[in-house]
């Protein structure tokens, strides 16, 4: 397996492989959160008879939609979902019966925490034999127990069987826990390289199944083995550009600190004490650090909240001083997933005692209101909108910042920039 060990090492150098694109990405980390989270709305949904009898518009939507925007290993992830009603496919929306067993499936995937549970689990839903519902769900599962249940799309299956010689199929559970098994076993003989989140192993072989590597040869012929690490080579030339798309992702990243130092200074200048997002604190911003001059920790009222986790990835929270309640939470959405930063907010605004948040906003360019404002229309976010979230372009904030720092008062000064939603 030593040809197997470089590829993997070819793999987690490229900047262009879904090592460095997605499994290192921070966003696919806060993403857990706002999945997990969905899907308890989901089960919710199913348990109260509200979830309905379509796909479009439903909580499972809006998911699944978070999901899909992991591009670089779950395109098409909605697919599966679907209605289609020609074949009248996946069963889970006009038959109550299989639409509980499904929440009972989910509810059961969110409680319990061991394999034989987990597995378990499947084996009762697939013996409903709901048509249409097959191991895509399996995607599901992944945000709950991503050491356990591996995602499963057709790229990850030709990687697989590429790979190993093996012949998974789509469509069947057992499939995909042969499947399991064998993703378990490569990442135990890999340990050194590959990480017991199995999302790991996962996009190695949706690496190869895409096409993107040539699987290294079975044999010991030295001619195959010459010829597959030509085409490494040739793989590591075409990474070129990705590594233009890695340095349009840090001008990007650079935006978004920006517009968090803005939002930490004005923050500070309206004499509020400023938490800055726990992954943030360290890049550099100005002559120092972006967590420079902001609290160390989140006051104890807010960390011992069921949601503190998600809190402390808000990008940036004020603080009364004195008090320390929560006055204002901003989430800046430069280019990634709306929907995720409304969770985390939710999550403080709910969790806070008394629940005292004064302002909850969203702060994102402004040719990118109309994707914020579509996001609050989601089935997932109906129960909330009395917390009044509301819409603070980048050009009014960067225009307005200094004097509002000059001149302002509380939350608002802020107030009179921020769009309602």
């Amino acid at each position: 397996m030593h040809t197997l060990d470089t590829l993997i090492r070819h793999w987690r150098d490229d900047a262009g492989g879904t090592y460095r694109t997605w499994f290192l990405w921070d966003e696919r980390l806060k993403n857990f959160r706002s999945i997990r989270r969905g899907l308890q709305v989901v089960v919710q949904d199913i348990q109260d008879g509200t979830f309905g009898t379509q796909y479009r518009g439903s909580s499972l939507e809006t998911v699944v939609h978070s999901i899909a925007e992991q591009r670089q290993i779950f395109k098409g992830a909605d697919h599966a979902f679907l209605w289609k009603p020609k074949l009248r496919i996946p069963d889970i929306y006009e038959d109550p019966g299989h639409q509980r067993a499904f929440g009972h499936f989910l509810d059961t995937c969110a409680c319990c925490s061991t394999e034989a549970d987990l597995v378990q689990a499947i084996r009762t839903l697939d013996a409903r034999g709901i048509k249409g519902l097959g191991p895509a769900a399996a995607n599901l599962m992944y945000f709950l127990h991503p050491t356990l249940m591996p995602p499963f799309n057709t790229a990850i299956v030709n990687g697989y069987n590429a790979l190993t010689g093996a012949r998974v199929k789509l469509g069947k559970w057992e499939e995909y826990l042969a499947l399991r098994a064998g993703m378990l076993r490569l990442t135990a003989e890999h340990r050194s390289q590959l990480s017991n989140d199995l999302g790991a192993v996962a996009g190695l072989l949706f690496d190869v199944g895409s096409g993107r590597y040539a699987p290294p040869p079975r044999g010991a012929d030295a001619a195959d083995a010459a010829a597959w690490r030509a085409d490494l080579e040739r793989v590591r030339e075409e990474g070129q550009a990705a590594h233009r798309a890695k340095d349009t992702a840090q001008s990007q990243d650079a935006t978004h600190t920006q517009v968090q130092g803005w939002l930490r200074d004005l923050g500070r200048a309206l004499g509020y004490e400023v938490w800055m997002a726990a992954n943030d604190r360290s890049r550099p911003y100005g002559d120092g650090r972006l967590g420079d001059g902001c609290l160390d920790t989140l006051p104890p009222g807010i960390a011992g909240t069921p949601g503190a986790d998600a809190v402390r990835l808000i990008d940036v929270v004020w603080f009364e001083r004195g008090t320390l309640a929560p006055a204002a939470a901003f989430e800046v959405e430069h280019t990634t997933s709306i929907y995720s930063g409304i969770v985390r907010m939710l999550d403080l605004a709910l969790g806070a005692p008394e629940r005292t948040v004064q302002g909850l906003y969203l702060v994102a360019p402004d040719a990118r209101e109309a994707d914020v404002r579509d996001q609050l229309r989601r089935p997932a976010f109906r129960a909330v909108s009395h917390l009044n979230m509301r819409y603070l372009p980048y050009s009014e904030l960067e225009r307005h910042r200094e004097a509002m720092a000059r001149f302002g008062q509380g939350l608002r000064a802020v107030e009179a920039v921020a769009r309602a939603l």
